[in-house]
């Protein structure tokens, strides 16, 4: 092995070995497991929270299919619909095209090209994560085969009655002309305003308090031209006599009625708020509680309409509306609508009828790839009738079929799913799952799965004109399928019966519903298991945290504080990260700003730290669903711990690998050391496979470090020299034997979180052990196994606490760690005496002693440095050997210590308080620390009379 672990130098010449011989495919044997990866966009490239959320999906993968599972990790990617629209349009603006100016085919195909060049990213960044996914199956949300699973899901729905074409309230994008869903709205705090307008009462009503007219507070006067009513509370006393009665619209001469409903909070503002349905996702409910029409006055792209839309309040089109044709004022036609608010306040302004005007901040949704305020908007689109299929996704999670973990995140899918409204699944874009839907010249709509079905199904003539719909399918709408469309439905394929339903689904908190939520829903529906019963899409969720910066922020490129795990793994200068962290940064300031953060945070850039250390330490912060602050000092002491591995291998194959380890018939003796590590092994076993059962990563990890640091560097492979250098050929074999062993499944155990550096060892090591197998991902997986060595673990805890007594005089007293120092031991029962006589060889070589002589009391010992080992004392004579005045210094500190716990503990004891409501065990303990800290007071204070006698 090289003298220096280099991960750059085998990492990805062992990926292209892995996904060569084909080691990421099913085995075809045991029992399946699989997960499938939540598509990335195709689009982007991984950031943290990929690096995160694979890790601990490979982790699972890969201890699954050691542990004999017929394991399939499904990848593929999303179109991803508004995003990849908007790259190629921003490339054909540049060339200065357009996609207008192309076509849809011409620009579908440009899409594609784009696709092909560019979409390969994110699956080299996986192979650098080490991801074991199947490439060979790889998928994409538009292949053949998962445009056939979409169209026969959208046929089959709308047949059964729950898709349907319907105008209603979405989230509109005016800059890009399409609804979007409520994930791609970012609410964004700012400056604004309310506008306090009068609105004059009609027929001579006045107000209780004598107006007449009424005040609506609104933050958008735009809207005021398509209200419809103006509603109060019910119960509130200042209107109670107006209810039913009437308001003369300002500026478009209509009137409008007053109502009563629940929802307006009469102690906000004047208690009156005007309603326009057509423009306000609240103001929508109200009117359909009271069937009031709806008058729509902007257009696609947020610009006042010469003539608005009329609408009843489930969407059908009117010709009027109590006489009202739809024709707004003149003045305002064609003004966009933040310029359509300056001339309606103006106006009212003129017209005497501005109450008056206050400072607000408010959220403003913003369209997050548009970049502009999205409207609230009526436009006829496709929608999924969803509560059907919510309750008994539902069911599904309230009887434990699905589990979230942790599951507090339960709650919030049943908030959601209990309050479900119907999905709007289609989209104003060219590039996506076209919908499925042809129409007549007399605007008849037919559903097929292509057109030719929809004419021989309507037997429609050949000269019947049939345009397809326009618009494209949601995304989501395409990746809610993901678990089974991937395995070839609607075919009844093989993989479909071995592999679903899958078992866990690795994802963050934010798209429960988005996207977990609707697979629930939509695979339940789709899929029956030989029963008939309903089959759910994954046993478990995983719900992980985000990846926050080391200050706790959320990671934005408008920060500049984003880390890329590429970065993490190969290193990089710190003028390349300003550079890549300020490009396309309009404001020079703020760039200037994030530079020079960067150039503090990291002065002399990111070195490399390899794959397996960014692996371990996103396990080992990979508390339970909670938020993770990244800590470069962690990955820093994770990039140690695979030197620490790397280095401990380096010792055991010198000390074995020209030699007879055991493995051909031959007498063996197991050390105590080896024993002990042995049984120290087989319980980190147990434990470690515990916390992966459970999903406690975080665990996992900490329990592996502790075993492969502490106890196997650092004692084990300590313990083994006396052995190495001093014992006779059955004791060689025994401890050569138990470090190749010992270090083989380790490996293994330590592979799913460290797979590079495990299988660079592994393959030097397991000839040792008589493995000639090709790569240890195939290795089986370390089981608990039937050891126990009597009082060896016992034994060997206690020969570590006074090897670390004597090592802690050393320390405290400043001696050489060479020096040979007599050891006197006082208050040593008959197994002490025994564990000390038969672990000579062990303590003279880690605690560097000359010599033991055991004293029948502490008296007889001459001033000496002291440690305990429970009631034993461990006395190095101190003569010649230390600065008088820094030990009784130490002691003093020791005592002030010691004096401070036995006052803490007599205090509790004394307190009735305590006494009276505490246990009888709970009692008895505290006594019993009692008596040992005024032990350990009363010998300190011994120690401290013979030093100062000296």
């Amino acid at each position: 092995m090289d003298k220096t672990y280099s991960p750059d130098a085998i990492e990805q010449q062992l990926y292209q070995d892995w996904e060569k011989a084909g080691y990421f495919k099913p085995s075809g044997k045991g029992d399946a497991y699989a997960i499938m990866i939540p598509p990335p966009n195709v689009t982007g490239s991984l950031h943290m929270g990929h690096a995160f959320q694979h890790t601990i999906m490979d982790t699972l993968t890969r201890y699954k299919r050691m542990d004999g599972y017929n394991t399939l990790w499904q990848v593929g990617s999303d179109h991803a619909g508004i995003a990849t629209q908007m790259v190629v349009e921003r490339q054909l603006a540049q060339a200065g095209s357009s996609r207008t100016e192309l076509g849809r085919d011409a620009f579908i195909d440009k899409i594609w090209q784009w696709k092909a060049q560019s979409g390969g990213t994110i699956t080299q960044q996986m192979r650098r994560l080490g991801d074991s996914v199947d490439w060979d199956r790889e998928r994409f949300t538009m292949d053949e085969g998962l445009s056939n699973a979409v169209k026969e899901v959208f046929v089959q729905l709308h047949e059964e009655g729950l898709i349907y074409r319907g105008k209603r309230l979405v989230n509109w994008d005016p800059k890009l002309q399409t609804a979007i869903s409520d994930l791609e709205v970012e609410n964004k705090e700012q400056n604004g305003h309310i506008w306090h307008l009068r609105y004059p009462l009609a027929d001579g009503a006045k107000t209780a308090a004598g107006d007449d007219y009424l005040v609506v507070a609104t933050t958008r006067p735009e809207t005021m031209l398509g209200d419809v009513c103006v509603a109060v509370h019910p119960d509130d006393e200042r209107y109670q006599d107006l209810i039913g009665k009437y308001i003369d619209l300002p500026l478009v001469q209509r009137r409008i009625p007053i109502i009563a409903d629940d929802y307006v909070d009469r102690e906000f503002g004047t208690g009156c708020v005007k309603i326009t349905p057509a423009h306000d996702f609240n103001d929508y409910e109200i009117g359909k509680r009271h069937q009031m029409a709806m008058i729509a006055v902007l257009s696609d792209t947020a610009h006042v309409l010469e003539q608005a839309g009329l609408y009843t309040a489930t969407g059908e089109a009117l010709t009027d509306i109590d006489g009202f044709d739809g024709q707004l004022p003149a003045a305002y036609h064609g003004l966009e609508r933040f310029a359509a608010r300056k001339a309606i306040i103006a106006d009212f302004d003129a017209a005497g009828l501005l109450d008056k005007v206050e400072a607000h901040v408010n959220k403003v949704p913003y369209g997050d790839r548009g970049g502009v305020p999205i409207e609230p908007h009526l436009t006829d689109q496709w929608y999924v009738r969803v509560a059907p299929l919510a309750e008994v996704a539902t069911q599904a999670v309230e009887d434990g079929e699905i589990e979230f973990v942790p599951k507090q995140y339960e709650n919030m899918y049943f908030s959601w799913m209990r309050d479900i409204q119907d999905w709007c699944i289609s989209r104003q874009l060219w590039w996506g799952h076209r919908i499925p839907a042809w129409y007549d010249n007399q605007g008849n709509v037919y559903v097929g799965r292509d057109e030719d079905e929809v004419r021989q199904r309507h037997q429609l003539a050949a000269d019947v004109e049939l345009k397809q719909d326009e618009d494209v399918l949601d995304t989501w709408f395409s990746s809610a399928l993901w678990t089974f469309s991937t395995l070839g439905w609607p075919e009844p394929t093989d993989d479909l019966k071995t592999f679903h339903p899958t078992d866990v689904l690795v994802t963050g908190f934010d798209i429960i519903f988005f996207w977990v939520a609707r697979m629930i829903m939509m695979t339940m529906h789709f899929l029956k298991d030989k029963n008939g019963k309903p089959q759910v899409p994954f046993k478990t969720v995983y719900v992980t945290g985000l990846i926050r910066d080391e200050e706790g922020n959320k990671m934005s490129k408008s920060k500049g504080n984003v880390l890329d795990p590429l970065d993490m793994i190969d290193g990089i200068d710190i003028d390349t990260l300003v550079d890549k962290r300020t490009a396309n940064m309009m404001q020079p300031q703020l760039a200037e700003k994030i530079a020079k953060r960067t150039r503090k945070q990291f002065p002399e850039g990111i070195t490399a730290h390899g794959t397996d250390a960014l692996r371990f330490t996103l396990t080992a912060l990979a508390s339970t669903g909670r938020d993770i602050n990244w800590d470069m000092k962690r990955l820093e002491g994770y990039r140690n711990f695979c030197n620490k591995l790397w280095n401990a291998s380096r010792y055991v194959l010198m000390n074995t690998e020209t030699h007879d380890c055991g493995q051909e018939d031959g007498e063996l003796s197991l050390s105590l050391a080896d024993q002990w590590i042995i049984e120290r092994f087989n319980d980190t076993v147990k434990q470690f496979r515990q916390a992966l059962d459970n999903y406690r990563f975080d665990q996992a990890a900490a329990i592996a470090y502790e075993f492969t640091w502490n106890q196997f560097c650092d004692w084990y492979l300590e313990l083994t020299k006396p052995v190495l250098f001093n014992g006779n050929e059955a004791q060689l074999r025994g401890t050569r034997h138990t470090l190749v062993t010992i270090l083989e499944q380790l490996l293994r155990l330590l592979h799913p979180i460290t797979p590079f550096i495990t299988e660079a060892i592994w393959q030097r090591v397991a000839p040792l052990v008589g493995n000639n197998g090709e790569t240890i991902m195939l290795q089986p997986y370390p089981q608990v196994a039937a050891v126990e060595y009597g009082n060896a673990l016992a034994d060997m805890e206690w020969l570590k606490q006074v090897i670390v007594g004597i090592r802690n005089i050393r320390g405290e007293m400043d001696l050489s760690p060479s020096k040979p120092l007599p050891l006197l031991v006082v208050n040593a029962d008959d197994t002490a005496k025994q564990r000390l006589q038969d672990n000579q060889n062990f303590l003279s070589a880690l605690a560097k002693l000359e010599s033991i002589d055991f004293l029948a009391d502490s008296a007889d010992a001459p001033a000496s440095a002291t440690a305990l080992v429970g009631r034993m004392e461990l006395h190095i004579p101190m003569a010649g050997l230390i600065d008088t005045a820094a030990e009784l210094a130490r002691l003093d500190k020791a005592i002030d210590k010691a004096s401070k716990e036995q006052q803490r503990v007599a205090g509790k004891l004394s307190n009735d308080n305590f006494v009276s409501k505490a246990p009888a065990a709970v009692i008895d303990k505290e006594k019993a620390k009692l008596a040992e800290a005024e032990e350990t007071l009363a010998q300190l204070q011994a120690q401290r009379a013979k030093i100062a006698a000296l």
